[in-house]
């Protein structure tokens, strides 16, 4: 089994680890309902990209919920 010679120290330690952290996401708003959304990737409150709609958002949800999609959606056709 290896074992180290010598000790790290905790600086040394640091200038290894200095590329694991986290990033965070970047967000784009998206053109055809103003929503923030992941570049590249279908909007999934309109179901929108690049212009044009690739899925029915309306299709897999219950009626009411339908409804208030609708309103929201002739309020935004509006302005």
């Amino acid at each position: 089994m290896a074992v180290p010679k010598q000790r790290r120290s905790k600086s040394r330690q640091g200038q290894r680890r200095m590329h694991l952290y986290l990033h965070r996401p970047t967000f784009v708003k998206c053109p055809h309902c103003s929503r923030s959304m992941l570049p590249h990737m279908v909007c999934t409150n309109c179901g929108y990209y690049r212009g044009r709609e690739v899925i029915d958002v309306l299709k897999g949800i219950s009626k009411k919920e339908r409804k208030q999609k609708e309103k929201e959606i002739a309020k935004k056709e509006e302005k």
